[in-house]
């Protein structure tokens, strides 16, 4: 994850109110907001422990059949201003294995604002949650131990905390509108990797960036401000993606379609559909065609569709997604994402997951057309923060006194006006961060991008994945660097063991064929 997890608002802290009596009394009113903000940084944002303390240990993990030996280091790495001024420290954790010119693979979650702590507990680290999803994980003693799937026989990983977020801290003068933007944190973690790369000597190794969720934006800005920055990298996974935000204006009927292969998914494992075909990615692909055809076709039509029209789409529409006629007609042929969840199981006073619409909840009633929370959020969200909490304090045996932060969500929105310029050099009304991949891909044409992505995801749609990606006009002999892979699971794709493993082997052939 993450596009904000339910818990984060609890377990971020939040900025005081500003204390408007300590100004001059004649300043104006712009003075007294700048002293005021300058105040509660300097109280809330306390100056992160310095980039030399460190913490590490030694062990092993079996991949395949062998052991692998390897280092894992726990700290922080300071980014400076254009004038050498140091502005934020970064955490990280890192596992390594001696050996020439192995790839080192960056990762990140998302958010925007959200720390790693998913990745680095649920992907390809050498120990992790072991999960049995769909269902809610039991309180402590959570079941975590070695990663039968881990990347260390394949990668160096490292995991990055967004500033703000974990225990990456801003420092100094520096404000929080440097860092939260599309542009300026993609900033932040240029720089970031630059320091890693060259604190560590891997600037001659294959390098690598896998970002998840708000990670993939990232990732597809990131690429291209890499290269511009001198480091070529050999490749980009995007697990979980969203990179152009434009599809979600009202007036568009882009989301709508986008979504209609997603709620087939689901609607196929909750054994919602009639005569239900026994292979989902031949169902998938069934609702795809329809989706980019005679569903478009009818939406495009808005109120000049007849209603001979409107009930043959009606029906069709019932037969991929489960969902009534009569519900579908009175939604106009536009069913959200947040309707769909509530609909589907509704005759059983269930709702569905957004990360994954395979979990279930239940609301207060049954009478309301959007779920009151996302289970599939809840149900983990325990287990993977106080595995992380346990692994650092007791392996790393990493001491500090700041908070881990899960999110900087609720002390400090996100910039979204402008605050991306496309590559064209022009500021952005509406984020579309695929221009900036398809630049990067095209300047470097060794690059290659890996798009991962979860069936039962309805966060991040994969149709709508794919509509973005392949919409970024490659040329022919660019077009087979860009792979998909799709897996039975959701947003986080590693929640499923099944998952997990499927993507762990993609990843290694992925590897292979990128040139490390």
């Amino acid at each position: 994850m993450r596009i904000i997890p339910a818990v984060a608002a609890v377990a971020c802290l939040t900025f005081a109110q500003p204390v408007l009596a300590q100004g001059p009394q004649n300043a104006t009113p712009e003075q007294q907001h700048d002293k005021d903000t300058a105040e509660t940084i300097a109280k809330h944002w306390a100056v992160a422990p310095t980039e030399e303390t460190e913490t590490s240990y030694t062990s092993s993990a079996n991949v395949d059949g062998h052991s692998i030996g390897y280092k894992a280091t726990a700290g922080t790495l300071t980014i400076r201003d254009d004038q050498g001024k140091p502005v934020a420290s970064i955490f990280y954790t890192a596992y390594t294995t001696p050996g020439a010119h192995r790839p080192v693979t960056f990762f990140y979650n998302g958010g925007p604002g959200s720390a790693t702590l998913w990745l680095r507990m649920g992907s390809f680290a050498p120990d992790a949650v072991l999960t049995t999803d769909p269902v809610a994980v039991a309180p402590a003693p959570y079941h975590i131990g070695p990663n039968p799937d881990t990347l260390i026989g394949t990668t160096d990983m490292v995991f990055i905390d967004a500033v703000g977020t974990g225990y990456s801290r801003i420092l100094g003068d520096a404000k929080p509108k440097d860092f939260y933007g599309v542009d300026q944190d993609a900033t932040a973690f240029t720089k970031a990797i630059k320091r890693y790369l060259t604190k560590n000597k891997r600037w001659s190794d294959p390098k690598y960036i896998f970002g998840e969720s708000y990670g993939t934006t990232r990732s597809a800005a990131l690429a291209l401000q890499l290269e511009n920055a001198g480091v070529e990298l050999n490749g980009v996974v995007l697990l979980s993606s969203v990179l152009n935000y434009g599809a979600s204006q009202p007036g568009y009927d882009t989301e709508y379609i986008g979504y209609l292969p997603t709620f087939a998914a689901v609607a196929w494992y909750h054994n919602k559909i009639a005569d239900k075909p026994a292979d989902l990615a031949t169902f998938v692909a069934q609702a795809r065609a329809f989706a980019a055809g005679p569903y478009a076709s009818a939406l495009a039509k808005g109120t000049d569709i007849t209603r001979q029209e409107t009930d043959q789409i009606a029906r069709q529409m019932a037969h991929f997604t489960g969902l009534p006629v009569d519900y579908i007609k009175d939604a106009n042929l536009r069913v959200s994402a947040s309707r769909f969840r509530k609909e589907l199981l509704r005759d059983q006073r269930e709702t569905l997951g957004r990360f994954d619409g395979r979990y279930m909840g239940t609301d207060v009633d049954a009478a309301g057309e959007r779920p009151g929370y996302d289970p599939s959020d809840t149900g983990i969200s325990g287990a993977y923060v106080s595995g992380f909490m346990d692994r650092l304090t007791r392996k790393f045996d990493y001491k500090t006194n700041l908070d881990y932060r899960l999110s900087v969500w609720d002390t400090r929105p996100w910039d979204w006006d402008f605050s991306h310029q496309g590559p064209d050099g022009r500021p952005q009304a509406v984020v579309d961060v695929a221009e900036d991949l398809a630049r990067a891909m095209r300047t470097n044409p060794h690059l290659h991008v890996l798009s991962l992505n979860g069936y039962y995801d309805m966060a991040t749609p994969f149709f709508k994945t794919e509509y973005d990606l392949k919409h970024m006009m490659l040329p022919e002999n660019l077009r087979s660097n860009l792979q998909f892979h799709y897996y039975p699971a959701g947003h986080m794709v590693y929640l499923n063991p099944v998952g997990r493993h499927e993507m762990r082997l993609d990843l290694q052939r992925f590897y292979a064929a990128s040139g490390s």
